[in-house]
């Protein structure tokens, strides 16, 4: 980001670059800088409450004015949450015979559906998976996590992408299901805590590092503090 920002300033084209871990913006260092002191994935601080994102904003536009470079500090912080996980149901079992992360994932399609029309579509899978596709990607972890070489697998993509397919698809359900924003990573802990597949990621990044898989490959399975 601040890579870009510089090469855009050097075309005329003035920007402010926003970062929620102040020692990477301050590494980073682009010509204009607004430290937010917000949980990760939410740089205007607070979901659903445009007055306080407009108050970001107002702070972010105002260093245009600069003309020297500038690294600004906004005047709130936001805790992340600590542990907090986020209560959701699950769907009962349907079909006995089908291995419980399979069947669940099917039974959340439509709150799926549900939370990409109640995002006009910002959210949910899609970036290597589609939604319908989604049991067959869980179905190549599930192979993983009972031993099957991670190359033998059927993974369909890169297994980093083809993860954060799969953990958006659930968010996305999750928040078709909750009448509030969770508080920041409230829905991922409930994710790989609390849901079948989540357990599936889990064994299955275990498993590809004890394979000796390339660590990109595994590690970014999950948020890295897992």
């Amino acid at each position: 980001m601040s890579t870009l920002a510089h090469v855009f300033e050097a075309e005329g084209i003035a920007t402010v670059a926003l970062g929620s871990i102040r020692k990477q913006i301050e590494s980073s260092a682009p010509p204009r800088g607004l430290w937010c002191d917000f949980p990760l994935g939410r740089p205007l601080g607070k979901p659903g409450d445009p007055e306080f994102q407009h108050r970001v904003l107002d702070v972010a536009f105002a260093l245009l004015n600069a003309t020297e470079p500038v690294l600004a500090e906004f005047d709130e912080s936001i805790p992340d949450g600590g542990d907090e996980m986020l209560a959701c149901p699950l769907p009962p079992r349907h079909d006995p015979d089908a291995h419980p992360a399979i069947d669940e994932a099917r039974g959340l399609l439509a709150a799926y559906h549900r939370g990409v029309e109640m995002s006009d579509g910002r959210f949910g899978a899609g970036r290597v998976v589609a939604a319908d596709e989604i049991p067959a990607a869980i179905e190549a972890f599930i192979r993983i996590s009972e031993g099957t070489p991670w190359a033998e697998a059927g993974i369909p993509g890169l297994p980093m992408r083809v993860g954060h397919d799969i953990r958006s698809y659930y968010e996305t359900a999750a928040l078709a299901m909750v009448d509030h924003a969770p508080a920041a990573w409230a829905s991922t802990r409930w994710f790989l805590d609390q849901t079948e597949t989540g357990k599936v990621m889990m064994a299955a990044r275990q498993a590809m590092q004890d394979q000796d898989a390339p660590q990109p490959m595994w590690f970014y399975l999950t948020p890295g503090d897992r």
